[in-house]
């Protein structure tokens, strides 16, 4: 075909819809022909327009749920910090339970009808009830259960920890989100540990590595889609929707469970299995509070821990049965798996270190800094992601004693909650943890009584062995750790080099 040849002529409809198009000139007369506005309809408009404005839009009811045990320190804090945000909860219920202390007395100050105009204009009310339900067999998940049933005719539930304060802008920002897509089950706000007004060195050193420890899984699940593993309790909101599939579903009556040492994971597991997604917020903070001493560190982790572990591990208890290939515990299973590599190679480097060292074998190689300089540098930039780090936070991620002695307490837990989960025996950890808190218990000692029994096994048979054999041990088992090293060193460095598209944690 030419292509100098004129397009053929549009034929039938065609021909008639473009003779039919106005041509600029003809629109122009078109318009000037038009009769003038009404005036009473141009005076009508400011009218009009002011009470279109006016119609209300409708607003997302969300109802708060506080349990509380022993929280007398803390409640008036937690509930200043609902009454001042830039989006008020509807209802909130601090949920009493267990109790020993003045919490009821405390959180009964705030009962009643909250009233506020917020710089809008806008009216927002919010009411607090406080109930106080006494001895309660499941605890934590008992009060959420209970404050569940109050709130249920909600559109959003937000739980709500007895110690944990929150930006002012957290609530808006999560019901933001939640509502503007269906398909969202929960939403975590990103968690930071309040480290003001701590008493002792000992309580700033914990404090420290929570702090590393809570901003390096946050991180991890902000840039994994903002896919969150765990909505935890401390300051989350979930669809209440969510939360009655996830009742059929699992034939439950109630969305908390009260045989499983992780309550949140769980649940979190059960809203991704209903079709609903876990998000992690990007904006919205929460301040969690702390442990302070190794005993309570302790109990808390190896409860978080074990419980992990029977998720993971194909059925354990009661309707609990394990998910081991859930999208929810592939980061845990990476956990798991690092914690393993951390405890080979720093039980490796002092057994080998010690056994050289005891034949004069031993040569400093300057390569074996390069290790705990990635790490540092790797600390460095978890501290560095930080919204709200401090001075505190740098000295613990540069001073490389620190995060290393941090690391070996955290080992500790790990290797008590496998050893609780291998010998099978029921425990209440739930109990330990408030027993810990209390400033009861020594189980926190059992990893060191441990580790110092084993290494001295293993310098006993040490000593019993020719030196022809052990140099033969020693031979292959510093490449070994060479090559586990390398290895561990490599992806440290692959964590540093990713990029954190913006994100603070």
């Amino acid at each position: 075909m030419n292509g100098n040849q004129d397009s053929p002529a549009p034929r039938g409809h065609d021909a008639q819809r473009l003779q039919g198009t106005p041509r600029d000139a003809d629109l122009s007369a078109y318009v000037r022909a038009l009769p003038p506005p009404d005036p009473q309809m141009m005076a009508y408009a400011p009218s009009f327009l002011s009470e279109l404005e006016q119609i209300p839009v409708y607003r997302p009811t969300v109802g708060c749920v506080i349990p509380c045990y022993n929280e007398e320190a803390t409640i008036g804090a937690v509930l200043d910090s609902l009454l001042n945000q830039t989006r008020l909860p509807d209802v909130i219920h601090v949920v009493v339970n267990n109790t020993t202390d003045d919490t009821v007395e405390v959180a009964s100050h705030y009962a009643g009808l909250h009233v506020r105009t917020d710089k809008t204009g806008n009216e927002q009310t919010c009411e607090i009830f406080v109930h106080d339900i006494g001895e309660n067999p499941d605890k934590k998940v008992g009060a959420l259960n209970y404050g569940y049933s109050l709130v249920e005719g909600c559109d959003y539930l937000l739980g709500v920890d007895g110690d944990t304060t929150a930006e002012p802008n957290a609530v808006q920002s999560l019901v933001d989100e939640i509502a503007s897509d269906d398909r969202i089950g929960g939403i975590s706000a990103i968690y930071s540990i309040d480290d003001s007004a701590l008493s002792n060195p000992m309580a700033k050193f914990l404090i420290a590595g929570q702090r590393a420890q809570f901003a390096a899984f946050n991180m991890q699940n902000l840039l994994r889609g903002r896919n969150m593993a765990v909505l935890g309790g401390q300051f989350s909101i979930f669809s209440t929707q969510a939360l009655r599939d996830v009742v059929n579903r699992t034939h439950q009556r109630y969305p908390w469970v009260r045989d499983s040492e992780v309550e949140d994971s769980l649940l979190s597991l059960e809203i991704k299995s209903a079709g609903y997604l876990t998000k992690i917020s990007a904006v919205a903070r929460a301040h969690v509070g702390g442990m302070t001493t190794l005993r309570s560190l302790d109990a808390q982790q190896v409860k978080w821990n074990f419980g992990a572990i029977e998720l993971m591990w194909p059925g354990q208890r009661g309707d609990t049965k394990g998910q081991p290939f859930h999208p929810n515990l592939r980061l845990r299973w990476f956990e798991q798996a690092s914690m393993v590599t951390n405890l080979l190679t720093r039980t490796l480097f002092f057994m080998l270190l010690g056994g050289s060292l005891s034949i004069s074998a031993f040569v400093f190689n300057p390569l074996w800094l390069i290790p705990p300089t990635v790490a540092t540098i790797l600390n460095y930039r978890v501290a560095k992601s930080m919204h709200y780090a401090n001075k505190r936070d740098y000295a613990f991620a540069l001073f490389i004693p620190f995060a290393e002695a941090y690391m070996w307490i955290r080992l500790g837990h790990f290797v008590r909650s496998w050893a609780k989960f291998a010998s099978r025996t029921q425990t209440d950890n739930w109990a330990a943890q408030a027993k810990a808190e209390r400033g009861a218990g020594n189980s926190h000692w059992t990893p060191v009584i441990v580790l110092v029994v084993f290494l001295g096994v293993m310098a006993a048979v040490w000593t019993q062995l020719s030196i022809t054999t052990k140099s033969d041990i020693l031979a292959v088992g510093w490449p070994i750790l060479g090559a586990i090293t390398i290895a561990q060193t490599a992806w440290m460095m692959l964590k540093i080099l990713r990029r954190y598209k913006g994100f603070k944690a």
